[in-house]
């Protein structure tokens, strides 16, 4: 809930910010810096909990904590590319793709009832994927109305 949060919150503050300084509010800028923000801000969790965040990764996949470390990474400059009109294209479809492959992730973390900040197994467990599935689709939609659908 709370990345929905930053991205709405970010995106209203920017919509203001772009229409008290020209006049009129620059919905695509708005919207990526949104985007931008709210990556940044789930970034952070790549940081701060790694050890709970590289359970959520299925038992077959090696150097899950470097893969946890480096999506973060990844997180933080697909946000910055959103912010570069010759970047922003290329950066939306690769999110959209990014969104999709980690959506398995999300979905065997919830079937393990796992709590990603405390590394517990006493998470929301499937219910949870009532919010997070839709939440992905709005997310991915989100991505190419503002990055990707403009550049069409």
């Amino acid at each position: 809930m709370a990345v929905l949060v930053v991205l709405i919150v970010t995106f209203l503050a920017s919509l203001g910010i772009t229409w008290a300084g020209s006049g009129e509010p620059a919905y695509i800028l708005s919207g990526n810096i949104a985007m931008c923000a709210m990556l940044q801000f789930t970034a952070l969790g790549h940081f701060k909990f790694p050890e709970g965040m590289s359970r959520m990764i299925p038992p077959f996949v090696p150097f899950k904590k470097t893969m946890v470390l480096l999506t973060g990474l990844i997180e933080i400059a697909a946000g910055i590319a959103l912010l570069f009109p010759a970047t922003r294209h290329a950066a939306g479809i690769f999110l959209i793709l990014f969104f999709i492959a980690l959506l398995p992730a999300n979905i065997y973390a919830a079937s393990q009832h796992l709590d990603y900040q405390k590394g517990t197994y006493d998470g929301k467990g499937p219910e949870y994927l009532w919010f997070r599935i839709p939440m992905q689709v709005f997310l991915i939609a989100w991505v190419w109305y503002f990055a990707v659908q403009p550049a069409v």
